[in-house]
Order: C-alpha cells, then sequence, then structure tokens
C-alpha cells in the first residue's frame, strides 16, 4: 500500500485565488488516491504584504505574487522549479506565457513559481448604464475626465492599487519606473503624472480610497452609480453570468496620445513549493497539473480561476463564458510593465503608495512627492538580509 503523502497550501480569499485550487487539489487527489491536499486562505493585503518565508515555514504549496521573486532568491525558502519539472513543459510554459507572466517569476538563472493567474490592470464598464445614459467608452483622457465629471467613474484607491497606476502613467508616458539605483522616475515624469492622477481623483467620490480592485467591482455591480473604471486589476469571474448581480464587461484601456494605450502593471500569481516541504517530487507533480493547458482551459477556468496559459485566453469556451474578457484584455496583458522584484523591492511596494495616495487625497507638492518616493526607493535597494 502506498504511503499517504499530505500537502497543504495557502492561497488568498477570493472565488478566483481558492476555489480554483481546490477543484484541483480534489481531481488530483483522485487521479492519486494517496495524495491529499488541503487549501487554506488569507487576505488580498495578507497576500500583498505577508512574508513568503513564514508561509513557507508553515506549508508546502504557496500562491504568491511575483514581486517576492528576488526574495526566493535570496532566502531559497520556495525551491527553483526549474529543477523538478520537465524542460519540455517549462519550454511550453514559457512559450505560452501571458505577457511577461513567466518572466516575472524567473530571477536569478531560476523560475520560484509557475504562472497559474495571468492579470494587470484594465478598463470595467457596466454597458447598461452607459447605453441607459447615452454614453459611449471613454478613448482618451479627456474623455475620461468628462465620464468622471458625471460621477460615474471610479478606480481602486488603497495604496498598493495607487502606485501600480502610479507606474501604469508613468510607462505611459513612455518612462518606465525603477530603472536607475537613484530615483523612481525623472522630475519631469513625476509631476506631469501626478498632475494628471490628481485632477482625475478629485472627480470620484473618496470611498474608493479605501477600495481595492474587488471592493470596486462589487460596488459597480450591487448598486447602479458606477459605470466606468479605467484601471483595476482584472477579475473574470465579474464578466460570467451569475457571479455577481450585474455582469461587468472589460476592454482594453484608454490612450494619452491617440495611438498607444495604457500600459499597466503586470500582476497575477504562482504556484510555488516551499523548500521545507518533504514531498517536493509530488508537490511537483501537482503543480505541473494545474498549470497544464488542459486544466487551465477547463476545471481550473470552471472553478472561478484566471488562467495563466495563453492557450485557456484564447479558448474559445472560455471567452464565450466571460463576455470575451480574455480575448478584449489580452493586448494589454501582452504590454505590461514587469514591475521590480530585487530584494526590497517589497519595502518600496509596501510604503510608496501611502506617500502617492496621500497627494492625491489631499494635494501637496509634487517635487516633496517624488523626493519622498526617491528615500524609499533608495533605502530599499540599501536592504540586506537580516
Amino acid at each position: 500500500m502506498e504511503k499517504t503523502i499530505n500537502l497543504k497550501g495557502i492561497t488568498w480569499n477570493h472565488s478566483r485565488g481558492l476555489l480554483p485550487m481546490v477543484a484541483t487539489a480534489q481531481r488530483f487527489s483522485e487521479l492519486h488516491p494517496n495524495v491529499h491536499i488541503t487549501w487554506e486562505k488569507r487576505s488580498l493585503q495578507q497576500f500583498a504584504d505577508f512574508s513568503i518565508q513564514e508561509l513557507a515555514e508553515r506549508f508546502d504549496l504557496l500562491v504568491i505574487d511575483h514581486p517576492w521573486a528576488g526574495f526566493a532568491a535570496k532566502t531559497k525558502s520556495i525551491v527553483p522549479l526549474d529543477l523538478y519539472l520537465p524542460q519540455e513543459y517549462l519550454k511550453d510554459q514559457e512559450e505560452n506565457s501571458v505577457g511577461q507572466s513567466y518572466e516575472s517569476y524567473f530571477y536569478d538563472q531560476h523560475l520560484w513559481a509557475l504562472p497559474i493567474d495571468a492579470a494587470t490592470p484594465v478598463a470595467a464598464s457596466r454597458p447598461d448604464l452607459l447605453a441607459e445614459k447615452g454614453l459611449k467608452l471613454p478613448q482618451s483622457f479627456d474623455d475620461l475626465l468628462a465620464l468622471a465629471d458625471k460621477g460615474l467613474v471610479a478606480f481602486a484607491g488603497i495604496p498598493i492599487d495607487v502606485l501600480m497606476n502610479f507606474y501604469t502613467l508613468c510607462c505611459s508616458l513612455r518612462e518606465d519606473p525603477c530603472q536607475n539605483d537613484e530615483e523612481v522616475v525623472s522630475v519631469k515624469t513625476g509631476i506631469k503624472v501626478l498632475k494628471m492622477y490628481r485632477e482625475l481623483a478629485s472627480k470620484i467620490d473618496k470611498a474608493n480610497f479605501n477600495r481595492n480592485p474587488i471592493q470596486v467591482y462589487e460596488a459597480m455591480t450591487l448598486s447602479d452609480e458606477i459605470a466606468y473604471c479605467p484601471f483595476a486589476y482584472g477579475y473574470a469571474n465579474y464578466s460570467r453570468n451569475g457571479y455577481a448581480r450585474k455582469t461587468l464587461h472589460f476592454h482594453d484601456m484608454i490612450s494619452l496620445d491617440g495611438n498607444t494605450n495604457l500600459r499597466s502593471t503586470l500582476g497575477g500569481t504562482g504556484l510555488a513549493i516551499s523548500s521545507k516541504c518533504e514531498a517536493i517530487e509530488t508537490a511537483a507533480e501537482y503543480v505541473k497539473f494545474v498549470g497544464s493547458p488542459a486544466c487551465q482551459s477547463t476545471l481550473f477556468f470552471e472553478s472561478g480561476g484566471q488562467p495563466g496559459h495563453l492557450a485557456a485566453w484564447k479558448n474559445e469556451e472560455v471567452n464565450r463564458q466571460s463576455q470575451n474578457y480574455f480575448q478584449n484584455t489580452l493586448p494589454a496583458l501582452q504590454r505590461a510593465f514587469l514591475r521590480p522584484r530585487y530584494h526590497g523591492s517589497m519595502y518600496f511596494q509596501d510604503h510608496a503608495g501611502d506617500v502617492v495616495r496621500d497627494y492625491l487625497i489631499n494635494g501637496g507638492d509634487e517635487i516633496q512627492v517624488l523626493s519622498a518616493m526617491n528615500r524609499l526607493y533608495q533605502k530599499s535597494k540599501s536592504f540586506v538580509l537580516s
């Protein structure tokens, strides 16, 4: 009789984060009766903030965010998957990466997690509300401001999302942030971005400064007051029939120059294995199963997941069930900005958003805001392992 193998996993608390992991674990156990996998969940904020090193002490499988890649490479708290997954399999994953999702977990010559979920900020709308008011989707920043003047626009305004949107506006003005060790972005671009961002922020309900993307989408679907969100991490769940009171449609974003659309900041999640796991080969087989194109296009998606494999994004049935969410937003994923992943980057990510958010709410001097961000950035660059 085969020895029973028990694996414990930790993921994030949303239908998209938990249900596909439970479903894939159940099916994997049916295929491998000696393997039992249980999943626990943590809040979205804990998902972004809580050290994977601490989680890896308690769990065998971790669903993580790619900015942790540099930290993982330094601490070796999770295992390099390229040592446990077949090269042919990894080649398929790399060739079928949604944007830079695969690369986002590749750091210091190793792959630290498999991209099982792909996301970036995209635009969302309530087509019924826009039609009712005789309005069209905005195409330019001026269009967006005009729609915001009608009280119909919202975006996620908690610190982490504010920072990601700051990156988006910088990238869209053709200057990627954090490209040298001294400053986040040039003074010229930084001032322009902050002023644009504050102009838009002044026209939205202040309640949005306490909302993450999920809470924005809940507000859009539970009431009939918000018709458009210009940028927030996309959630295909809200485009599926029956998931929410009203169905959202998702789109590519506006353009600042009339030629190219906004370039948002890549998100998504990856599946990793703790270095403390006592059954790494079995855990790797499960990771391989979850990330396979067959599972991603069927069981994973059908259980509420947002796939990370390109085959699923192009799958006709997947798009049919999601109001073409994947087809419509894929261009935004393919050009998304890959944010910093160096060891110490999480310190900057955890604090810089507060500085920008305070400016958006209260105003202030743009030079001081940029200087405060630069101080945090330089401190994060000097981090060493304690």
